[in-house]
């Protein structure tokens, strides 16, 4: 029995306490690194916080978000109103034809948009502003999702961290509100991501699917990496068979859709893929960027949030047992949509709207473990370059706000000159009675959509100011709507001989940019034209990039430069004769 206790006091070999104090020293840095990730999975964020924040903020975005692309008015806007007043102007892409978008994307948000009609009869911009107010809700439901799952998997303060970043990085504020099969997406990513951390692969899996399907079908390279280990983490046959029903259901549901708008059977998912790239797509027509046009736009919409989240690859070797495998998986998208979509010749701004919140992600990672860089090399929580780094996080991120802020505000300021120019149309209506004619030039793309053009004024048309592509024609009810293949559409964007209206003497309003230019513009000619109303617009080409870029108070009015986006009638020709 003595030697036998004599054995099990026997201290232990040197090399086994050796390794025994380096497992304990691994331990207990590990134990640092994620100090508040064990509290987190208890207690993390609630959710009032985020989405108290983020419905402030997406309600702001919704009332003054400006539109930033003509396709989001031409190709989602646009057949809305006609979906809802039988008036709009229709694309080639929704020509029976070609049959290349998906109304039951439409038809979601006319869920939305027809009650909203009835109850503003009078007033169709509330009912656009309504539609916003559904994808701004959308936004705050998905990404509080996302941060919630943040911080109950790696503690509060990341989560905080990048609920600031999703509430004021120019991207995602813009990218929010924004009616395009993208934002849709960028929802489903969120969503997706978050529901992967709070360990719900099914349901992931279900919501990635519905991106695709609902939303952009090219984003499935978004979601692929979530989808598969999704597949790999929870009960296979549930997460695939959630999955298979999810795209079944809804690829049934837009197939029917289209029966029932085109008037034929077919399918716009599919054809917008063969399109684009089974039958070499003719996307190219609509403009070419170079390689780092993603690169210098996603530096534009977040600045040097942007370069950390490209950074996030370079912290794994420090931050791996935090970070691998789980938010490694949920970040791989920007990596791989990046490298994707910068290989393709045709760009878009919007196209990298699904991977926005995941930037905010990477970005946020990245701050967080700029301490443990010190760390582990001094392996001391009491040295000074230590507390430095941690004293450095909230510096970088609140610089980070501040140029996002001042982008946005600028932005704002400077362009949003078309969204209220229109609203004045309904001020100056009954000046000239039902019938009126709204003609547009060179700013056809600035178009905010019919929801801003009065009942009373019974056309809009377009006035040839040089373009020669392919413009938007109204739908036809005599050829069928929605069902009609009008001659006059093609997939060339060659412009049609029918497309521009010839007499401008029987203008009754007309918007112009009056952007100070050699050539005179027409409100010059005060015989003919008088302008209702001005709202200055930013000069792009003339201003400073750095003023024109970001508000910096009292030197961006003052450096800047401005034309006047206007609102012109025409005098009547009685009037002009007696002046002479």
């Amino acid at each position: 029995m003595l030697s036998a206790e004599v054995r099990q006091r026997r201290p232990k070999p040197a090399t086994e306490a050796g390794s025994s104090s380096d497992r304990y020293t691994d331990e207990s840095r590990d134990h640092r690194r994620r100090d508040n990730v064990g509290e987190a999975e208890d207690k993390g964020l609630r959710w009032f916080l985020p989405l108290l924040v983020l419905g402030c903020l997406r309600h702001m975005s919704a009332t003054s978000n400006i539109v930033h692309d003509c396709d989001e008015v031409f190709n989602y806007w646009e057949p809305l109103h006609y979906v809802l007043y039988k008036s709009g102007f229709q694309t080639w892409e929704y020509s029976s034809e070609f049959s290349l978008r998906s109304y039951l994307y439409i038809f979601i948000h006319a869920l939305v948009a027809r009650p909203a009609s009835l109850f503003y009869s009078e007033d169709k911009a509330r009912v656009f502003f309504s539609v916003r107010l559904f994808l701004g809700i959308i936004s705050t439901v998905t990404e509080t999702a996302l941060v919630v799952a943040l911080s109950r998997k790696y503690g509060k303060r990341l989560g905080l961290y990048a609920l600031a970043m999703l509430c004021l990085t120019s991207g995602c504020f813009f990218a929010s509100t924004s009616f395009l099969p993208s934002s849709f997406s960028m929802y489903a990513v969120t969503l997706s991501s978050a529901l992967f951390l709070f360990e719900k692969y099914a349901a992931a899996v279900s919501v990635a699917a519905a991106g695709v399907i609902l939303g952009w079908p090219f984003s499935i390279l978004v979601v692929l990496p979530v989808t598969i280990f999704s597949l790999m983490r929870g009960p296979f046959t549930k997460v695939f068979f959630s999955g298979l029903l999810t795209s079944l259901t809804l690829l049934g549901l837009s197939f029917f859709a289209d029966y029932h708008s085109y008037g034929k059977w077919t399918f716009s998912v599919f054809n917008l893929l063969k399109y684009n790239v089974l039958g070499g797509g003719e996307s190219h027509l609509y403009g070419t960027e170079g390689f780092s046009f993603y690169f210098r736009n996603g530096f534009n919409n977040f600045n040097f949030a942007f370069v950390l989240a490209l950074l996030f690859v370079a912290i794994i070797p420090i931050s791996r047992k935090k970070y691998v495998p789980d938010l490694a998986i949920i970040v791989s998208p920007v990596y791989i949509w990046l490298a994707f979509m910068s290989l393709q010749a045709h760009k878009e701004e919007r196209f990298l709207y699904p991977i926005y919140p995941l930037i905010c992600v990477a970005a946020t990672a990245v701050i967080d473990s700029i301490p443990d860089i010190f760390y582990d090399k001094y392996s001391d929580e009491q040295s000074i370059f230590y507390k430095i780094a941690k004293g450095v996080r909230p510096l970088i991120l609140g610089f980070i706000l501040c140029a996002s802020h001042s982008r946005t505000f600028s932005i704002l300021n400077g362009y949003s000159a078309p969204l209220k120019i229109y609203q004045h149309l309904e001020y100056h209506h009954d000046e000239v009675g039902p019938g009126s004619v709204l003609c547009i030039g060179s700013e056809w793309h600035r178009y905010p959509s019919s929801f801003f053009v009065p009942a009373s004024i019974e056309q809009v048309k377009w006035i040839d100011d040089g373009f020669n592509g392919l413009l938007p024609f109204p739908f036809n009810e005599t050829l069928g709507g929605t069902k009609a293949a009008p001659h006059y559409f093609n997939n060339k964007n060659k412009a049609s001989k029918e497309q521009f209206f010839g007499d401008i003497d029987a203008c009754t309003f007309f918007i112009e940019l009056d952007l100070k230019r050699p050539y005179p513009a027409r409100g010059t000619d005060l015989s003919k034209w008088e302008t209702l109303a001005a709202v200055p617009y930013l000069d792009r080409e003339l201003s400073p990039p750095m003023y024109r870029s970001f508000f910096i108070p009292y030197k961006w009015a003052e450096n800047n430069v401005f034309g006047l986006y206007k609102l012109l009638k025409r005098i009547p020709a009685s009037n002009g004769a007696t002046s002479e």
